[in-house]
Order: C-alpha cells, then sequence, then structure tokens
C-alpha cells in the first residue's frame, strides 16, 4: 500500500512560491491500477516524483509499504557519458540484481543493437527513451510508475510498449498519469482528475474521462 496523506508541493519563483500540488490524499492498494489525467502543467510528473520519492514533498506525509518503480522511461538516473550497457550495470547494482540475467531482454526489448556499447551522450532522446524502458521492465517491483512513457519510439515501438505494461502489471499496482484519456480508459481501474493543484478521485474510469474531456470542451 502506497499513502498520500495532505501532500502539498511548492517551488520558489521570482513572484514567490507556486504551488503546483494543494493536500493531495490518495492510497494506491496492491494490484490496483490507477490512472490520473489532467492538462499539461497540471503537476502529473511532480506528483509521481513524489510517489516515487525521487522528490520530497513540501508538506504532508507520504507512506510507502511496496517496492517502487522509478517512473517508467525516466532516464533520470543515467549518466551520459557512460555506456548503455555500463547505465545497466549500474542500476542493477543499486538494485542488488545481477545484471546478466536481465541483460538479454533489456537489449531485445531496446532494439540499441551496437549502441548499447555507446555512450548515452550519443543517444537520440527516442533512444534513451527505449532503454530507460527496457531497464524499468526488467526489474521487478510491487508498483510501476507509467509517465506518459509510451510517447517513445515510433508507432510500432509505442505498441510493443503497451503490450508489455500490460503483461509486467497484470498483478501488480501501477499509477499511471496523462494528459490522454485513451491510455487510462485502456489501462486503468479507476481513475483522478489533476486540476489546479487538486485531486479529484473517481471510482469508473469512464466518468473521469467524461469530466476530463468536458473541461477541455
Amino acid at each position: 500500500m502506497i499513502v498520500l496523506e495532505q501532500v502539498s508541493k511548492s517551488y520558489p519563483t521570482r513572484h514567490g512560491r507556486k504551488l503546483v500540488l494543494d493536500k493531495i490524499d490518495l492510497t494506491i492498494n496492491r494490484g490496483e491500477k490507477i490512472g490520473i489525467l489532467g492538462y499539461n502543467g497540471a503537476g502529473k510528473s511532480t506528483l509521481i516524483r513524489l510517489i516515487s520519492g525521487s522528490e520530497p514533498p513540501s508538506s504532508g506525509t507520504i507512506t510507502r509499504r511496496m517496492s517502487i518503480s522509478w517512473p517508467i522511461a525516466s532516464g533520470g538516473a543515467f549518466q551520459g557519458g557512460l555506456t548503455g550497457l555500463d547505465n545497466v550495470k549500474f542500476i542493477c547494482r543499486v538494485y542488488d540484481v545481477d545484471y546478466r540475467e536481465i541483460l538479454p531482454y533489456i537489449e531485445d526489448f531496446s532494439e540499441l543493437g551496437k549502441f548499447m556499447r555507446e555512450p548515452l551522450n550519443i543517444y537520440s532522446r527516442g533512444m534513451k527513451g527505449r532503454l530507460a524502458f527496457a531497464v524499468s521492465l526488467a526489474l521487478d517491483f510491487d508498483c510501476y510508475l507509467v509517465d506518459e512513457s509510451m510517447s517513445a519510439g515510433d508507432r510500432r515501438f509505442r505498441e510493443k510498449c503497451s503490450e508489455a505494461i500490460m503483461k509486467n502489471t497484470k498483478d501488480r499496482a501501477m499509477v499511471m498519469v496523462s494528459h490522454t484519456d485513451k491510455f487510462i480508459e485502456d489501462f486503468c481501474d479507476r481513475a483522478a482528475i489533476l486540476h489546479k493543484g487538486k485531486l479529484k478521485l473517481f471510482d469508473d474510469v469512464y466518468e473521469a474521462v467524461d469530466e476530463y474531456e468536458a473541461r477541455a470542451a
């Protein structure tokens, strides 16, 4: 279980502090798939970073009783001067995993070929996303965080990513944030709308989508 209680996040600006998340309450149970809809700039990525623990809240508490992935397809932990392979080795040491056990999966899924032995500094954004996606799914977590990651690569690769997420999270929890309602409808059991710092929860995904679309009209 992951529990957010009265979680707020603000950032300093030249015009004072900007409040991005305002007293968010959210509970994520084992095996549950929750989709969070929000327009660009709504704070979706901020919320995902807080859940993952890569960034602390300004106030409130987050209780984590499950292992949590970093946001899928996010290469924020990668080192540009290292090769793709060396980055895989480094991450596996962090999670106490033998990289040799998951490297074949990563090489096959990422389709990077010889570039796996090249430094990330020469990777395109899509290549970095493919490597990050493959590493994220190769490791085993109780809860996966998905931050609009299926935009990485071409259409065929996005479809491959969609299938992989459905397979890997079948019996695991997942939090997906997106501004596209189709992903939420396809993958999630319930949904929420993040708007002006507030999170409105819905037990019915389609009810959330209907309200989200009405806001955009």
